[in-house]
């Protein structure tokens, strides 16, 4: 009886999959492409692909791209539960990002995932509420105040912990990318927060706060955990576990009651000194520009605030730090490019009566033309945010002919793209900061669509000027002080034909970058004393 049952089950679930697939391919076919579906099979889609190439998954995405005549291709699921498509087309993605912008939303897909650590915050939310925290965030991020606020932060946070550190590591190695990291941490939790972390002044045993060691391991945990339901082929598994609250999704369960809470802490504790003082962090930012938003009561306000800000620290965290350990493993590579940027720093600095690195006027930042295209092409071949989403409201056919169902996702990977032939030409694969300059070196920006490293359309990144801001910084600052030597080599041309990323939300260099860090041996120029900077 039991198998009779069993059996029966089996062959409702295969004739109701196999109409849904006929029903879903025959549909539209007469005013849409039928675009390739590479590596996939019957009833299993995509699966046994995905498996054998984990390891290098944006290549094999990129791969699969590149032999598609739109740049587009057809995604199928596991049992046909879910279809999508995954573009390289700028032509495409200025349609889902921007002319047809109300029929690509986050969706269920991204924000079930993301519900724990993000909540309703403005990178996980859709209509009203997305826009009504756009709206006070793009307001903030276009003031000078908070410029300089940043600029301030990321300044002192490289005096007192970032100079220091390298300093003190003499000859041996150490993993740039985790020193990248904690910098980032302690620097965005400055700007988000108001408080220093001092996660990289201090080691595992303690911290001048407890509380902040357990948020920054509470968070790291979460975030990865993040990334591992984002990158699960069947999500049915990690659902599971969450609804029985066991393995994984306990310790992630665990965590985000740690970020809750210490975020709280935080926001009770402004409330308390509201006209106290003149706080230029984000979350008292928010918490003025919120006021009269009409909230029902203080619970529901300060989880507005924990969702905006814990968003802001998210996007600030790995971002700049992933951007920057790649820069560097590719500055190793070239040294012709490492060269032109230290020398064009130097002859900045020099121009400016010999100011100290961090003594550059944010003008005089803008003005480091070869540093910005040297960055950007970075950026270009090693995307922070390798692969973005959105799931369709309706059916929809893209700018090349390409359909579109309802309830399916659309995926752009901004990894692929810098490796399109028909974008970037012949060398699209070869890191050449050159390609961004004019024929009297100023840095020429290119469309945001063929380029979308910081998104684009509604949703472009609020804080890209404030990114470059950081890593010009950090990179002056550092190469000013001292040579970077990537033991076993950086990314020379070999190299970057296989390169060591692990899968994760951001692109992550596999096992860090272990560097040693040598000091520049330089005939250092008088600086006035009301000028100098001790690091």
């Amino acid at each position: 009886m039991v198998a009779d049952i069993l059996h029966l089950l089996i062959l409702s679930v295969s004739v109701l999959t196999l109409s849904t697939l006929f029903y879903r391919l025959t549909r539209h076919c007469h005013s849409a492409v039928k675009n390739p579906t590479p590596q996939s099979h019957p009833l299993i889609g995509n699966i046994i692909g995905f498996l054998r190439n984990r390891h290098r998954f944006h290549d094999w995405v990129t791969d699969m791209l590149s032999t598609t005549p739109t740049l587009t291709l057809q995604v199928n699921g596991f049992l046909n539960l879910s279809h999508g498509i995954c573009t390289a087309d700028p032509t495409n993605l200025q349609h889902i990002l921007r002319s047809n912008f109300l029929n690509y939303i986050k969706g269920t897909r991204y924000t079930s995932v993301l519900q724990e650590l993000l909540g309703g915050g403005i990178f996980n939310s859709d209509g009203n509420l997305w826009s009504s925290q756009r709206k006070i965030a793009s307001h903030e991020f276009n003031t000078k105040s908070l410029r300089t606020f940043i600029s301030q932060t990321v300044e002192s946070q490289i005096v007192k912990s970032l100079i220091p550190y390298l300093l003190s590591v003499g000859d041996n190695t150490l993993d740039l990318q985790q020193v990248l990291r904690k910098f980032s941490f302690d620097n965005i939790c400055n700007v988000a927060f108001g408080v220093d972390t001092c996660l990289l002044t201090v080691d595992s045993k303690g911290s001048k706060d407890s509380s902040y060691l357990l948020f920054v391991q509470a968070f790291d945990v979460a975030l990865d955990h993040t990334s591992n339901r984002i990158m699960s082929p069947l999500p049915v598994v990690w659902k599971l576990k969450r609804f029985l609250n066991i393995g994984s999704e306990r310790k992630f369960k665990e965590a985000i009651e740690i970020v809750n809470r210490f975020a709280m802490d935080v926001i009770k504790l402004k409330e308390t000194q509201i006209g106290c003082r003149d706080d230029e962090d984000l979350l008292s930012r928010f918490m003025a520009s919120s006021q009269d938003m009409g909230f029902d009561d203080d619970n529901e306000r300060r989880k507005f605030l924990r969702d905006i800000v814990i968003s802001f620290i998210l996007a600030g965290k790995d971002s700049t730090s992933t951007a920057l350990t790649w820069f560097f493993w590719l500055l190793d590579g070239h040294p012709h490019c490492k060269h032109m940027i230290h020398r064009e720093f130097s002859k900045l600095m020099a121009s400016s009566h010999f100011v100290h690195p961090l003594n550059l006027t944010f003008d005089d930042l803008k003005n480091l033309n070869y540093l910005h295209a040297a960055l950007s092409e970075s950026m270009r071949l090693f995307p922070p945010v390798p692969i973005n989403s959105r799931l369709t409201v309706d059916d929809d056919i893209l700018p090349d002919g390409t359909y579109v169902g309802k309830g399916w996702f659309a995926d752009y990977s901004a990894y692929a793209m810098g490796r399109m032939e028909k974008l970037w030409g012949s060398d699209c694969r070869e890191f050449k900061p050159e390609r961004w300059l004019d024929g009297d070196g100023v840095y020429q920006p290119l469309d945001q669509y063929k380029y979308p490293v910081f998104h684009g359309g509604f949703r472009m990144c609020l804080g890209k000027e404030m990114a470059y801001l950081q890593m010009k910084l950090v990179v002056v600052a550092v190469m000013h002080k001292f040579e970077i030597e990537v033991i076993g080599g950086g990314g020379t041309p070999e190299k970057m034909v296989d390169p060591p990323y692990g899968l994760s939300l951001l692109l992550s260099m596999k096992n860090g970058l272990n560097v040693r860090v040598k000091k520049r041996q330089q005939s250092e120029p008088v600086v006035p004393q009301e000028q100098r900077i001790d690091v």
